[in-house]
């Protein structure tokens, strides 16, 4: 993933400037599950150039914090979930669904009206910009099938697991793409593995392996208990989480930092690489490169040096950009301060 002992990340997301997005549009509603324009305050014929500035500063912010692996701060995304999710064939736009979100609030949700089906790419271009702006390693994020399916109306299917494996196989031909476009790492962002624990065990497994199938190269899957700016009191341990050692994934990404996770977790991952959350996003007080120290220090406890990566807990897009970078400075400093006591560079 990276030769760098203790090397940092984003999650995915970082803070997309207040000259291309509405603040008051994106924070004033749950992460969209079907399309928003009214984030946009750029009118559609100029918004690709828009997307492409603001994505050249998520690089360059990234670049001067000192990040090894790279994301496009996902600045071209109404959410984490909606530009894949409602790029897919088989999916009512139109007249949407509604169910409740994760924090109970009725939200819009895709309904599958039939076999879902990738009709083109969908991310392949983001991969070839940021390929073509750095040298440094990259990482392409997509939504999981598993919470593709949780956060869907069935009207097709009628059966959980053949929902989920339409999800997964049209994920896979995008991540086949993906890698040819030049993604060195693949995250799949599974948020709702966390959110239902008992049909996670049923099905959350096989989802991130078909996902993969095939796919060479590091590979994360990402879980989290939702945005900080939504879900204030998060609970101090996954209610899904151990299982993931019996998948095929490379990494698993977590939060420790705002619900002080206990590290001993860990132990049940053993074969795992481990994206550690050392930055809390719930707070805009910036983390000392010792606190962000100590948080690693926490995890080497219980995971060997060459399995530990230094990230946030989950998107920083809700932060402002100045908050955003200075605590991602803070964690390269931090984990450059556990290499110094390692003896590492």
């Amino acid at each position: 993933m990276c030769e760098r002992i203790i090397p940092t990340t984003l999650v995915g997301s970082y803070p997309q400037p207040t000259w291309l997005v509405n603040k008051d549009v994106l924070t004033g509603n749950s992460p969209p599950r079907v399309q928003m324009r009214d984030i946009w305050l750029i009118r559609n014929s100029e918004l690709q150039e828009a997307q492409d500035d603001a994505t050249l500063t998520a690089i360059h912010d990234q670049e001067r914090a000192g990040i090894d692996i790279l994301t496009d701060g996902e600045v071209r995304r109404e959410s984490y979930f909606n530009r894949f999710a409602t790029a897919l064939d088989g999916i009512d736009l139109d007249n949407p669904a509604t169910t409740p979100s994760r924090t109970g609030k009725p939200t819009f949700v895709p309904r599958v009206i039939d076999k879902i089906r990738r009709m083109r790419p969908v991310q392949v271009r983001d991969v070839e910009f940021l390929r073509t702006h750095t040298n440094r390693t990259i990482k392409i994020t997509v939504p999981g099938a598993f919470t593709m399916a949780t956060l869907a109306v069935d009207e097709y299917y009628h059966d959980k697991q053949k929902l989920i494996s339409a999800y997964a196989s049209s994920l896979n031909e995008e991540i086949r793409d993906l890698k040819d476009a030049g993604a060195d790492v693949i995250q799949i962002d599974e948020p709702y593995l966390q959110a239902h624990p008992d049909e996670a065990e049923q099905y959350g497994v096989s989802a991130i392996d078909q996902a993969l199938d095939g796919i060479e190269g590091p590979t994360i899957v990402h879980l989290c208990f939702g945005y900080a700016y939504i879900v204030k009191d998060k609970p101090t341990g996954y209610s899904f989480l151990p299982q993931l050692e019996r998948s095929c994934v490379e990494a698993i990404s977590i939060e420790a930092a705002q619900p002080n996770l206990d590290p001993v977790i860990l132990r049940e991952l053993p074969s795992k690489k481990i994206l550690f959350g050392v930055i809390d996003l719930g707070t805009h007080q910036i983390e000392t490169p010792e606190q962000i120290a100590d948080r690693l220090r926490q995890a080497l406890q219980y995971v060997q040096k060459e399995r530990l990566i230094a990230a946030p807990d989950c998107g920083m897009k809700y932060l402002p950009r100045n908050i955003a970078f200075s605590k991602l400075e803070s964690m390269v400093k931090g984990a450059a301060i556990i290499r110094r006591e390692l003896g590492s560079q």
